[in-house]
């Protein structure tokens, strides 16, 4: 049964929900690599003497990491989103507004959950 409110057939539907699944799992995977490579690192280095310099480069590190994890944090929340929205019959409809949003749109960014507009407003938010 296609979605009536979004216009998008069963097929296009059960594609995305195969693509955002993948992407879910690779996003997950990443970041338990990136967590198992710091924590290997940490345990490598011991206490060895280090450096002021090393320390700033750590910091730096870390706040690049943190950065990466918040993007990532942010983008497996609306993959999980969409996932439930398809679960709901409501994927390819935006949280905010309810307006469709554009298939071309979905196809580039299957976890798109807002609008365009809506998500330049969220990002400009942060």
């Amino acid at each position: 049964m296609a979605s009536q409110q979004s216009g998008l057939s069963d097929d296009f539907i059960a594609k995305q929900r195969e693509r955002l699944e993948a992407m879910q799992r690779e996003l997950l995977g990443n970041e338990e690599g990136t967590i198992a490579r710091e924590r290997r690192l940490q345990e490598e280095r011991g206490s060895e003497a280090e450096e002021l310099e090393d320390d700033a480069q750590r910091m730096e590190q870390d706040i690049a990491n943190q950065a990466l994890r918040n993007v990532n944090d942010q983008r497996i929340g609306d993959i999980r989103r969409a996932l439930q929205k398809i679960a709901e019959g409501t994927y390819g409809l935006s949280d905010e507004s309810g307006d469709p949003i554009p298939k071309a749109r979905l196809e580039v960014m299957p976890e798109a959950i807002l609008t365009v507009e809506e998500q330049s407003k969220r990002e400009a938010g942060r």
